[in-house]
């Protein structure tokens, strides 16, 4: 009900922004890339970055819906504390601001993706995949920055979560190129980053060169983020909801 008042605002980012990320990175810099490297890569440089911004949009979407806004229910509208006068219990309150936050994630990544094939960077009907892909990343995401957020009193304390955590990993977890090409011990960090798999999900389907064993090493890891982010979320959100 609340976003209903707030979906035009949103709407229009979320399709302006793939637009010129896409525009900028996949023709314009591409452009460049497909000339100085040939075929490197194995195929023209929109059709490996679009995923793998795809799964990186995911990532600060999902980092975003569960920063500010659970401090904010918790110090600001006091929204929990309003829910809690209900016959609702802090799980509830966790399972139902998850679902929210994968809807958020679920909205833009679909956006993002038709735009990715309105370029041309999708080459298989395996794409649509590409989709809840990037929703598990989400909620990987999503589980795991709340639970944290719980725990904090400031906005203050997600300024070096996104500098030193989002940020990195947006740059260097093979979104904008391969990992392999990193530092050895950089390149064994990126691996055990979250997004570095969702970026590969994502990129396998786009490209079609889908490995179904691959397919589910990744997403097994991912789950894990979200099962044990979820039962940490429940933790945190009892001990500050409920003291």
């Amino acid at each position: 009900m609340q976003y209903r008042r707030v979906w035009r605002a949103t709407a229009i980012t979320s399709v302006v922004n793939p637009i010129f990320y896409l525009g900028a990175l996949g023709v314009g810099l591409g452009t460049l890339v497909n000339k100085s490297s040939g075929t490197s890569l194995g195929v023209p440089y929109i059709d490996y970055v679009a995923p793998g911004m795809l799964a990186a949009t995911a990532m600060t979407v999902a980092s975003a819906e569960a920063s500010w806004p659970v401090v904010g229910s918790i110090k600001w509208t006091r929204q929990y504390f309003a829910m809690l006068a209900t016959p609702l219990g802090t799980r509830d309150i966790v399972l139902g601001h998850q679902l929210w936050m994968t809807a958020r994630v679920a909205m833009t990544s679909a956006v993002y993706l038709a735009v990715i094939a309105a370029f041309g960077g999708v080459d298989s009907l395996y794409g649509i995949l590409a989709l809840p892909a990037a929703v598990l990343l989400g909620a990987a995401f999503t589980t795991t920055f709340a639970a944290y957020a719980a725990t904090r009193d400031s906005d203050a304390a997600f300024v070096p979560v996104n500098r030193f955590i989002v940020v990195p990993m947006f740059l260097f977890s093979g979104t904008f190129f391969p990992v392999s090409q990193l530092p050895q011990a950089l390149e064994w960090l990126a691996y055990a980053t979250p997004l570095w798999h969702g970026v590969e999900l994502c990129r396998m389907f786009t490209l079609g060169d889908v490995d179904w064993l691959r397919v589910l090493g990744h997403s097994a890891y991912l789950m894990l983020f979200v099962v044990i982010g979820f039962l940490c979320a429940k933790r945190t959100y009892a001990q500050r909801l409920l003291k």
